[in-house]
């Protein structure tokens, strides 16, 4: 008979730890779906004025960013209604994974500046494709003048970063790619 009391106790113990996890977890469940209620909004805001930030960064003499239709993340800047850049967003494989970009390209499809939007490259190394003076190379260069090169000499291309080629000419690869896809649409009468 105490060995029936004992038993039942320990289905009793288990079956109230069984409810304590259940309720904790649905409690948690509740929890969790009202702050994501709660901060969702707040989030898309801030990457909404995140993006505002790099375009107005990029190119700064614009009044308005309007999306362009049919291509996810691309803007037309304008300044007083006339077209004064493109900004699209490229990427390419670096040294340390892939390697995001925002660039503003001219109508005439030449570069006016990129901003990296995200990058694992080397600190240090790497990295330095965000800064002066290797993003200042790409500033007037047409899609025939982006091409990476170690020759000191060469003022006519892009000079690769010392210990970080790779990220180089995947950052230039990027932003080639921009001014193509820029020169697409030009074609296209838009």
């Amino acid at each position: 008979m105490t060995e029936h009391i004992e038993h039942h106790e320990k289905n009793d113990s288990l079956l109230k730890i069984a409810f304590n996890l259940a309720g904790a977890c649905i409690i948690s469940g509740i929890i969790i779906a009202t702050v994501y209620f709660l901060t969702d909004d707040i989030a898309k805001q801030k990457q909404a004025e995140l993006n505002t930030l790099a375009l107005k960064s990029l190119v700064t003499e614009a009044d308005q960013y309007t999306p362009i239709e049919g291509k996810s993340g691309w803007y037309q800047a304008t300044q007083n209604g006339q077209l004064i850049a493109y900004v699209i967003p490229s990427e390419s494989k670096g040294y340390g994974g892939t390697i995001k970009l925002l660039v503003a390209v001219s109508p005439d499809n030449q570069v006016l500046k990129y901003t990296i939007t995200e990058s694992k490259e080397t600190p240090g190394l790497g990295d330095k494709a965000a800064k002066p003076p290797f993003y200042e190379q790409f500033t007037g260069k047409t899609s025939t003048q982006l091409k990476v090169t170690k020759d000191a000499g060469n003022k006519e291309d892009i000079q690769a970063i010392s210990g970080a080629t790779i990220t180089s000419r995947a950052v230039t690869l990027a932003v080639k790619q921009a001014v193509d896809e820029s020169s697409e649409l030009t074609k296209g009468g838009n």
